[in-house]
């Protein structure tokens, strides 16, 4: 499907603020189309002359379409819609005398210039299917009056109104209560889902006649409802702009749309939804994710409190082997601290893992008692990982990075030795790779990860291929002495 703009950019003349003003419009045009029972098709003059242009298409939800098809990148050439240069040359709505039928189904058109500056800059097709016509009732009634009167504001230029839109996703609609008030703010028509919503905040009577405003400071305490001049101006009907109160029970969302048909202010609508049930799975949303952040938390002191108890009882034995395994088992530990501590900082249940490498490289450096001597630094980008995938990748991360610094260099027992390792992370179609090279004094003869090696490759390996399933490559660099691991892993996107 062509989009609205790439097809104003290729085929007319309009300008940047022309398309701001189509997109605001376009963003409550579903409005109009409920309230007219109505498809509306917005078609653009061609540049040149030669007709129009679809440029977006929308669908009533009260009624039954009039165009089956999408039409939207379709032309037609001026004199083939008289409507539609009619509207554009004399800037008026014009209607068909009689209906046009289209595959068996009688469809009465409207056009409704869209006025922009004193310009029109576009012609709204209106068409409703008389198949769904019947006797109108009064919300019918209500419904057409108030469609018509914003039909007459868009075609002075009056709707949308610049830089107001609702900014609510939860933007009531037409069928989920409307209301219409007179001027002073009082209610001419409440549909019967308006008055079920006023039911659920405590009113027993019929709302015609009713100040909304006055009602609702009578029903919603003033701590659960906007400041007294918002509630005035959006429930007098004088605001475009949405606006949310609440009782201990009862959430409901209102939008208002001052009604100017001819310019001065008859009156407006106002759009009510009953957001309780969505304000309750938010709040348990909130919940559980502060739970989570909790647990996380937890088991982030609890790491520590065992790394602690590790570390005072290596300091109790006198064996250095002893000693030099739980001070890896610390080691250990605290990479999996540091995955939980980042978890319990964010929201989502994904890893920033690069913040989570950088504390790494930091624990490897201070632990491996190298000094300045040794320099272990990451380049690339691990990205979002997700938390399952976090741990087991801090700790493959940790015991290369400890692997090459402890026996790359000799760390531990060269108080001469120096060099660089360094941790390159790359992602490309859904895997990770990460390579780990140093400069030391390389992997010795016949190393063979199958065979001889330590506790932290075999840890690694397992990781690699049982936890990530991903795969473990080793080798020498290839431009110089030292050694060169890698990780290929797949990851989320």
């Amino acid at each position: 499907m062509a989009w609205m703009s790439d097809l104003v950019r290729d085929h007319t003349d309009l300008d940047g603020d022309d398309l701001v003003w189509l997109q605001l419009l376009m963003a409550d045009w579903q409005i109009v189309a409920d309230l007219s029972f109505a498809d509306l098709v917005m078609w653009l003059p061609d540049r040149d002359g030669r007709g129009f242009w679809a440029v977006a298409q929308m669908r009533p939800t009260t009624g039954p379409t009039a165009l089956v098809d999408d039409v939207v990148g379709d032309f037609v050439e001026a004199g083939q819609r008289p409507l539609l240069d009619g509207a554009l040359r004399h800037r008026k709505l014009l209607r068909e005398g009689d209906p046009e039928w289209r595959d068996d189904v009688p469809v009465r058109v409207e056009s409704i210039p869209v006025q922009r500056g004193g310009r029109v800059i576009g012609v709204i097709a209106r068409s409703t299917n008389l198949l769904g016509v019947r006797t109108p009732s009064r919300l019918e009634l209500s419904y057409l009056e108030t469609a018509s009167d914003l039909t007459r504001m868009i075609a002075g230029g009056q709707f949308p109104v610049a830089g107001q839109r609702s900014a609510n996703a939860d933007s009531p609609r037409v069928g989920d209560g409307f209301v219409r008030v007179e001027a002073d703010g009082r209610v001419r028509y409440a549909s019967p889902n308006a008055l079920s919503v006023f039911r659920r905040l405590g009113h027993r009577g019929d709302l015609v006649g009713v100040n909304l405003a006055d009602l609702t400071r009578a029903l919603v305490p003033p701590r659960r409802r906007p400041d007294e001049e918002t509630l005035s101006a959006v429930l007098g009907g004088r605001a475009h702009r949405d606006a949310e109160v609440a009782t201990d029970a009862v959430a409901i969302i209102l939008r208002t749309i001052p009604l100017r048909p001819y310019g001065d202010h008859v009156g407006a609508l106002i759009l009510l939804r009953d957001v309780t049930d969505l304000r309750r799975r938010d709040r348990e949303l909130v919940t559980k994710d502060a739970t989570i952040r909790e647990i996380h938390h937890r088991v982030k002191n609890n790491l520590q409190t065992v790394a602690a108890l590790l570390r005072l009882q290596a300091r109790r034995i006198d064996e250095p082997a002893a000693r030099a395994a739980l001070g890896e088992a610390v080691r250990r530990v605290g990479s999996i601290a540091i995955v939980h501590e980042t978890l319990s900082q964010v929201v989502e249940e994904n890893v920033d893992f690069d913040q989570v490498a950088e504390r790494l490289l930091r624990m490897v450096i201070d632990v491996s008692a190298a000094g300045e001597r040794i320099t272990v630094r990451a380049t690339g980008a691990f990205g979002t990982i997700p938390s399952e995938v976090a741990t087991p990748l801090a700790m493959v991360v940790t015991e290369l990075l400890q692997n090459a610094v402890e026996h790359g260099f000799g760390a531990l027992d060269d108080p001469e030795a120096s060099g660089a390792v360094v941790a390159d992370a790359r992602r490309v179609d859904g895997r990770l790779r990460v390579v780990v090279e140093d400069d030391g004094r390389g992997l010795p003869e016949g190393f063979d990860l199958d065979g001889g090696s330590g506790l932290g490759l075999t840890i690694v390996r397992t990781l690699v291929e049982s936890e990530l399933g991903g795969r473990l490559e080793h080798g020498r660099r290839e431009d110089g002495p030292g050694s060169r691991f890698v990780v290929d892993v797949p990851v989320e996107q």
